[in-house]
């Protein structure tokens, strides 16, 4: 995938770092799935569409709500890993399908809700608002979260983010500071903004944990070559060897719910 606003258009695909994914990106808090249910998301019986599923973080950690799960990914990588992971876990309430957000190829009106964490700022905004309000039922809800780590709040994230750019200086995926909420222009006329929240949170890591969780991010195991892979890993194995166990590093998590128009 490229993408002008991206990286300055350096390619990237996340179904090379699927493994990792896997074992490493199922790290939001269980406050943020008990945030999504008190918003009505994950109600018994609820059809849910999860847009850029990965390996279906979300519909694995809300299963046991009783709704019905299909998670989409434009990556067939990271949907055979979502699935391996689902079969491994015996659930039976999540599906699969090869897709992009912007053309799912489901039928009008075919969800209660609709998801994308971590993920929407990948899409072309107007058209995959367009699809979910599309597949959405009359008054359905669709869902956006995001989560960033705080560089300007805590050493150890800056630090991360300087050996990234080190490996990536086009990378992006950097400098997050407090969100600010503003009605998006793709939601004008699609859907009604019903809640707003950010909050902090801190997330405990083991050191493997976290090196996992950036190897599979986009500045280096979706970009970058595998020489410079092992070079980057060699090199931030050593910084992390001065900081003591648990890694607790700060967060902040954002949800946005509409209701379709």
């Amino acid at each position: 995938m490229k993408l002008d606003y991206i990286d300055k258009g350096k390619e990237f695909d996340f179904g090379r770092t699927s493994d990792g994914y896997a074992r490493y990106r199922d790290i939001y808090p269980k406050s943020m799935y008990e945030k999504l249910m008190s918003f009505g998301i994950g109600k018994r019986g609820q059809i849910i569409l999860d847009l850029g599923s990965g390996t279906a973080v979300l519909p694995i950690n809300m299963s046991a709500s009783g709704a019905e799960f299909t998670a989409t990914d434009i990556s067939e990588n990271q949907v055979r890993y979502g699935k391996k992971l689902v079969k491994e876990k015996g659930l039976t309430n999540i599906s699969f399908k090869v897709c992009s957000a912007e053309d799912t190829g489901f039928d009008d009106n075919s969800f209660d809700v609709v998801t994308a964490v971590q993920c929407f700022h990948y899409f072309d905004a107007e058209k995959a608002a367009e699809e979910i309000r599309r597949v959405l039922k009359s008054n359905g809800i669709f869902c956006k979260v995001f989560m960033d780590w705080m560089p300007f709040e805590d050493e150890k994230i800056a630090e991360m983010e300087a050996t990234v750019l080190k490996y990536n200086p086009t990378w992006n995926g950097k400098g997050f500071r407090e969100y600010k909420y503003a009605l998006p222009s793709w939601a004008v006329g699609r859907f009604e903004i019903k809640n707003v929240m950010s909050y902090d949170t801190v997330l405990e890591f083991s050191k493997e944990q976290w090196l996992g969780r950036i190897m599979s991010c986009r500045g280096v195991g979706a970009s970058l070559s595998e020489e410079k892979i092992a070079e980057f890993e060699n090199e931030y194995r050593e910084i992390l060897a001065k900081y003591d166990e648990p890694l607790r590093l700060k967060h902040q998590i954002h949800i946005e719910v509409y209701e379709a128009l």
